[in-house]
């Protein structure tokens, strides 16, 4: 019988103590709650507050032994892969016992860029990384403890492969195809992180990479073929085979029938054939099950919180985004997806909220920030007692001529002078499947609202009365798609042009289909078709959009009035900012030319330009111009015209 020596016991006891120790500590960082926060300074003497950094979208904790090989592999790993991704956002820092000599040395021969903390050995108790290290804890947004993983070897592949599934979560698609490679590079085995870097390249429309990657993992044993072949079918799905798409999702359920998120796939070209109760069965058949990759388990949720969305049903469907988001608190597209739904329950301050919490995921999130925008005029309306009336008697005087069918809108002075141009835009009627992300067409329509307004040109009927407007009238988007109603809209807002249009929904990203109708002669002077990517091009696409109606705006109804007093070589033009004159403008100026009659018909010839001015100061109500050519003295009374020149683009 092997007996034991005093001292092997007391130190036998200490590693048990430690171990316990850390066994208790691990649980104050479980999963789901919030890490304790703590002050350490780096290496220079500058101090690192954990509590400042709550808002950040994710934080790494990375516990380490300065001198200790197996223990720094990990921290090297994330610290390359954030040296060739420098706009990543990787956020890591590296927090170790070791004196500051001996980790300095490390530091420096590493190049590790992250901030090393020097600790004294409290914060490392906090967090359980007393006697395995290297220990790492990776923190969501308010320090809420996502993973937390300890020992080296296989953890810290486990540990890289669960950064780059959070990283996939984050959208930040090249930097988790690159961490996965990464892993992918030592151990070629790895199903996981195969998987990421397959769905990777699918976010990015890497279509053939992504379906060579799900190709060549559904040949690698049994969950090599499971995850493989449900990453083809969504692969499938983008490339527009939905017949192909819901065979090998069909494959997957009776292979593996735990696997959730092919149910996903099957509702969405299940909705896409307007097979809606169907899609809804697919849907709920999601959410019931486990089997799901982090990146995907938000997703099933919200595929039937938009389901019943689009049904009216908005509380039903905001309780699933919240389901959504407490699952994975990087699903900025279920954060957006909560506001519009308060939205149409008219809580606005919530909505706002929701639109917030999103640009803190993702400053530069184009739906977070129009939304919020929107939201944040609506609440300024509601605070104003005296506005708010104003736009209260306004939408019932609208309503009550929509009623009567009694057109609203001035008539101008004279048939020549411009009037101002007013734009309405009403709502896209939606079609084809069931975008992750509502609310496109109101983002489509409250951008380029933006943009056209700034552009001094156009005027842009304000989306709160339009909102009301419709709600008083209880016009819905059926009832909107209707030509003559929309027309009816438009000219009791006394609005020259509406905008208006389709958005046909489909796997790689939505087609709209523009068209702007002129109200008083029904013809339609643009149409425009243009693929809209919700996530990769659409700041971009909506640019284009917007300097389109610009320029069919200049080109088919341009600037015309007359010359109200002339000095010299300087005059006033009876147009001000009011009808869109921008300083720089420049008018013709016109002489009309005498009819010929021949055989008894009048044939007008079309008027003759005599001088060419440019604005130089604009009113209101008038402009300054200055002569810059004449044929012939300019004088009160000649009429201009908005000389035509192309329209900038980017």
């Amino acid at each position: 019988m092997k007996t034991f020596s005093g001292r092997s016991i007391v130190m036998s006891f200490a590693v048990l103590v430690a171990l316990l120790s850390g066994a208790v500590s691990h649980g104050k960082v479980s999963p789901g709650k919030t890490a304790p926060s703590f002050v350490l300074t780096d290496l220079a003497g500058r101090s690192h507050d954990l509590s400042k950094v709550s808002g950040r979208p994710m934080t790494i904790l990375y516990f380490f032994d300065g001198e200790s090989r197996p223990s720094q592999e990990g921290l090297v790993s994330l610290n390359e892969l954030a040296k060739r991704h420098k706009g990543s956002d990787l956020a890591v820092w590296a927090i170790t016992r070791t004196t500051k000599e001996k980790v300095a040395g490390f530091g420096t021969s590493a190049g590790i860029t992250f901030p090393i903390l020097l600790d004294g050995g409290a914060v490392g108790d906090l967090y359980g990384a007393r006697v395995v290290l290297p220990t790492v804890c990776i923190l969501g947004p308010s320090l809420k403890v996502l993973d937390y993983f300890q020992g080296g070897g296989k953890t810290t592949e486990t540990m890289l492969v669960r950064v780059a599934e959070r990283t996939l979560q984050r959208r930040q698609t090249k930097l988790a195809r690159a961490i996965s490679e990464e892993v992918i590079r030592k151990n070629p085995r790895n199903v996981k992180a195969r998987t990421v870097s397959g769905y990777a390249a699918l976010k990015e429309d890497d279509l053939k990479g992504a379906e060579k990657a799900f190709t060549d993992l559904s040949r690698d044993g049994t969950d090599g073929e499971v995850l493989g072949k449900e990453g083809l079918a969504a692969v499938y799905v983008k490339m527009k085979q939905p017949a192909k798409a819901l065979q090998v999702a069909s494959e997957v359920e009776k292979k593996a029938p735990g696997r959730a998120y092919v149910h996903v796939i099957k509702g969405d070209v299940l909705y896409a054939q307007n097979r809606k109760k169907e899609a809804e069965a697919e849907y709920r058949i999601a959410t019931r099950k486990d089997e799901v990759e982090p990146y995907q388990s938000a997703v099933r949720y919200n595929q039937l919180g938009r389901f019943y969305g689009n049904d009216g049903q908005s509380g039903k469907a905001r309780e699933l985004y919240e389901q959504a988001l407490t699952i994975d608190p990087f699903y900025i597209e279920g954060t957006t997806n909560k506001g519009l739904a308060y939205e149409k329950e008219g809580r606005w301050d919530k909505a706002l909220e929701s639109y917030r919490q999103g640009m803190a995921l993702d400053g530069k999130d184009t739906f977070a920030a129009v939304l919020a925008r929107k939201a944040q005029e609506m609440l300024d309306l509601q605070k104003d007692s005296e506005r708010s009336k104003r736009v209260d008697q306004l939408v019932k005087d609208l309503a009550a001529r929509y009623k009567s069918r009694k057109e609203s809108g001035v008539k101008p002075a004279d048939e020549w002078t411009s009037a101002p141009m007013v734009l309405t835009f009403i709502d896209f009627q939606e079609k084809g499947g069931l975008a992750e992300r509502d609310g496109l067409s109101a983002v489509l329509a409250a951008q380029l609202a933006q943009q056209l307004n700034a552009s001094g040109r156009v005027r842009v009927v304000e989306r709160a009365i339009l909102d009301r407007l419709l709600a008083e009238l209880n016009l819905g988007s059926s009832e909107l798609a209707d030509p003559e109603t929309a027309l009816r809209l438009g000219k009791i807002l006394a609005a020259r042009l509406i905008g208006t249009g389709s958005l046909l929904h489909m796997p790689g990203g939505s087609l709209l289909s523009l068209r702007l109708v002129d109200t008083e002669t029904s013809a339609i002077p643009q149409v425009t078709t243009r693929q809209i990517d919700m996530q990769a091009s659409l700041e971009k696409e909506l640019f284009l959009l917007n300097r389109e109606i610009l320029k069919t705006v200049v080109d088919k109804y341009p600037l015309q009035g007359f010359l109200v007093k002339v000095d010299g070589d300087k005059a006033i033009v009876n147009l001000g900012s009011k009808q869109g004159v921008v300083g720089g403008t420049k008018f013709e100026i016109l002489e009309e030319q005498e009819p010929i009659t021949y055989k008894g018909k009048v044939l007008r010839s079309a008027p003759k330009q005599v001088a060419l001015v440019e604005v130089t100061k604009v009113e209101p109500d008038l402009c300054q111009v200055k002569v810059i050519r004449q044929d012939r003295p300019v004088k009160a009374d000649d009429k201009v015209r908005e000389k035509l020149e192309e329209v900038a683009s980017k």
